[in-house]
């Protein structure tokens, strides 16, 4: 299958090396070509035990690539993972803006049904945002689906 993970940050990596170990095509993206560049040249940013080595295997096997080009990834994949940050503002609710970017763009760019599914931590109600927020920026049809991730780091 072919998936696009948005985000590269913890989650977003180790999910996306984890699903292309398990055999799909999947395309990470991120906005900071920096963290890209790293990645392509093989430096990665968290410490995870045994990841440099599944990145490095599905790299080579062409299962896994990191890229910029959120459109390609988007019109290549059937399902699109968000994974971005989502800070705590000031009152200590999540910031969901970064989601919700990243959702209004996969919805611009989508060229017919996709699957959204949230992994990035947030609140109960999100994916009715995400939802609305799809529904106002494209007419293709798609679903969302909630996927939180707890993931305890390097263990």
């Amino acid at each position: 299958m072919k998936l696009c993970i948005v985000g590269t940050g913890y989650v977003g990596l180790v999910s996306g090396t984890c699903f292309a170990e398990g055999g799909n095509d999947v395309a990470c993206v991120d906005i900071d070509e920096r963290k890209i560049a790293d990645l392509r040249n093989g430096k990665i940013p968290i410490y995870e035990p045994g990841l440099e080595e599944l990145i490095r295997r599905n790299v080579g096997d062409g299962r896994l690539r990191f890229t910029t080009d959120l459109a390609a990834a988007v019109k290549d994949s059937l399902v699109c993972f968000i994974a971005v940050g989502t800070p705590q503002d000031e009152d200590g609710s999540a910031d969901l803006s970064m989601v919700l970017k990243a959702t209004a763009d996969i919805a611009k760019l989508m060229p017919g049904y996709r699957i959204i599914v949230l992994k990035s931590t947030v609140p109960v109600g999100t994916a009715d945002k995400v939802r609305e927020a799809m529904a106002s920026q494209t007419t293709h049809p798609f679903d969302v689906v909630s996927n939180p991730e707890f993931l305890k780091e390097g263990e």
